[in-house]
């Protein structure tokens, strides 16, 4: 028999628009246990935009212990419950593509929805407050209970398991004691995904943006189900951003298909081209082009042969489309699905780190990053080539 889950959401809002924030939990449905708590404070929304991302985080989190449930949502927000049911139409922009992402997360028909009074939604409604409380602090709000069941009365909170350091990379805390007492809000988080393997991967031949734009071999095929099923796991993607070479839309799409998101394309995440150099490998490219080679090693202002770019060129438009990402997503938590040079590039420009370190760095295809970019301009490096969820 399939499993029987309840989820109690909430979303609020300190001034309808304001500061806002949404709690979730997941209940055992025979014994009202809680298996599972989510909250996050998602800077200034309406109470509706607040209630819809309730309920979303609460269904990714039912999915994530048991894709095959059956689930009943139970909500205050009489407009979300109706709009969900089918009841009542859905007129508002705003609301529409949260419905379509609650809609795509499980069948609809597992599905119930039932609407219930304020006071008995206290445990999501209290969730929610923590969570908007957290934002105020510029915190991240912590779950008390681990997934899958609750916590001893006075037991403290579960350690993050060894192998699941994205979970922590995901988690948006203030600063570092040091950086200042600023209140510096939640920071926007990059999620950075390096695509799976290509049929030139494995033979380490330089693909960039100017070469034969090749699609993910069976093994990609394979890692980027593996890495989706992860990050779906972990419920910490609000949104999907991808480079515009095949290999990376391909990754992209199919963590899209498992978290229910769509994919947003920007052009400066593409990889380096790479000029005279594309499908080569490096002992050929040293063969044909000693000297290019040097002076490309020597210094970030020198392109490939043939006029490809220089780290330099590259850089620059990386650094331009990190900073119109974090206006667009400022305090949520996003996959930029890229290549080695750009995910580097975020990593070396985070540090503070000479062009050089980009040599220095091992990213294996289908690996995770993570960095976070705080208000005041700092940034905090959380993840580096984790690949785990490939093991």
């Amino acid at each position: 028999m399939a499993r029987r889950f309840v989820v109690e959401a909430d979303g609020g809002s300190r001034g309808n628009p304001g500061p806002a924030g949404y709690g979730a939990v997941v209940l055992d449905a025979e014994t009202g246990e809680p298996l599972a708590e989510v909250a996050e404070y998602i800077g200034t929304a309406t109470n509706n935009v607040a209630e819809y991302k309730g309920l979303i985080a609460g269904l990714r989190a039912a999915y994530a212990l048991d894709p095959e449930a059956e689930v009943r949502v139970r909500m205050d927000s009489k407009l979300v419950i109706e709009q969900m049911s089918g009841r009542w139409k859905i007129k508002h922009p705003d609301m529409r593509p949260l419905a379509a992402e609650a809609k795509a997360i499980m069948p609809p028909g597992q599905l119930t929805y039932e609407w219930i009074p304020r006071e008995k939604n206290k445990h999501a409604d209290r969730l929610a407050n923590e969570a908007m409380d957290a934002g105020k602090r510029g915190e991240q709000w912590q779950p008390k209970v681990p997934p899958g069941g609750t916590l001893a009365a006075g037991a403290p909170e579960a350690a993050a398991p060894a192998d699941d350091a994205l979970a922590e990379a995901a988690a948006t805390g203030a600063p570092a004691v040091g950086w200042g007492s600023a209140d510096l809000g939640t920071p926007a988080t990059f999620v950075l995904l390096r695509h799976g393997e290509t049929p030139l991967t494995p033979e380490k031949r330089f693909s960039g943006s100017g070469g034969t734009d090749p699609g993910l071999s069976d093994v990609g095929r394979h890692q980027a189900e593996r890495v989706a099923a992860a990050l779906a796991a972990r419920g910490t993607i609000q949104a999907i951003v991808t480079s515009p070479l095949r290999r990376c839309r391909e990754t992209a799409e199919a963590v899209a298909r498992r978290l229910g998101l769509d994919v947003r394309v920007e052009e400066g995440l593409r990889e380096t081209d790479f000029g005279a150099w594309e499908g080569l490998t490096f002992a050929e490219v040293k063969e044909r082009h000693p000297d290019d080679l040097e002076a490309w090693l020597a210094s970030s202002k020198v392109a490939p042969t043939g006029g490809g770019e220089s780290f330099a060129a590259v850089t620059r438009r990386v650094a331009l489309s990190r900073d119109k990402l974090i206006a667009r997503y400022t305090g949520r938590t996003v996959l930029l699905v890229t290549h080695v040079t750009p995910i580097k590039t975020l990593v070396r420009l985070a540090l503070g780190a000479p062009p050089e370190s980009l040599f220095r760095m091992e990213l294996s295809a289908a690996s995770l990053s993570a960095v976070a970019y705080y208000a005041d301009g700092n940034a905090s490096l959380r993840l580096l080539n984790e690949t785990a969820h490939l093991r």
